[in-house]
């Protein structure tokens, strides 16, 4: 069947039985994202090109294997005292990604080197129309800030950035 044939019956077809071939993609997604290769290996990966020398996660990014697609997004808390951090994580579609419902796995570990904290990298699949916001914040002993937000949405299979902002204080208010 052609594209364009496919886009054909799509638009035939009712309101139910299009949400139905939505639900339909969306989870045969899912289920070769769960049945992709060595994940254990693409984790081990990716706790090796994951994270910058700040030791702050880098930008969520697509794995792809022979019939499955994933996204590997780290996140990362880097403590330098009791009442001072730094932190990067990803939001999936407005909830924290160990909330999400998408979530396949996460692994954490412990931060390497003299800070304290940890890393950790979410799998997700690969689902048109997901959003993600890379947050990365600070605290101190007034509190928890948001410093600044990039926003990606995941587009014909590839993972597209749609924004970027700092976020000060005084917008925050």
């Amino acid at each position: 069947m052609q594209p364009k044939d496919v886009v054909e019956w799509v638009r035939s077809l009712d309101v139910d039985q299009l949400h139905h071939v939505a639900e339909s993609v969306r989870q045969v997604q899912i289920e070769r994202a769960v049945a992709a290769g060595d994940v254990d290996a693409l984790v081990a990966r990716a706790f090796e090109v994951g994270f910058g020398r700040d030791g702050l996660g880098v930008s969520p990014w697509i794995e792809r294997t022979d019939d499955s697609e994933l996204l590997m997004c780290p996140g990362s808390l880097v403590s330098k005292s009791r009442t001072s951090h730094r932190c990067r994580f990803v939001s999936v579609d407005d909830v924290w990604v160990w909330d999400s419902g998408l979530l396949l796995r996460e692994d954490k570990r412990s931060s390497p080197g003299a800070d304290d904290g940890f890393r950790a990298i979410a799998v997700l699949p690969v689902i048109d129309g997901t959003e993600l916001d890379v947050v990365t914040g600070r605290a101190r002993t007034g509190g928890h800030a948001v410093e600044h937000v990039v926003s990606y949405v995941v587009r014909k299979g590839e993972l597209v950035e749609v924004s970027q902002r700092d976020v000060s204080a005084r917008s925050m208010r």
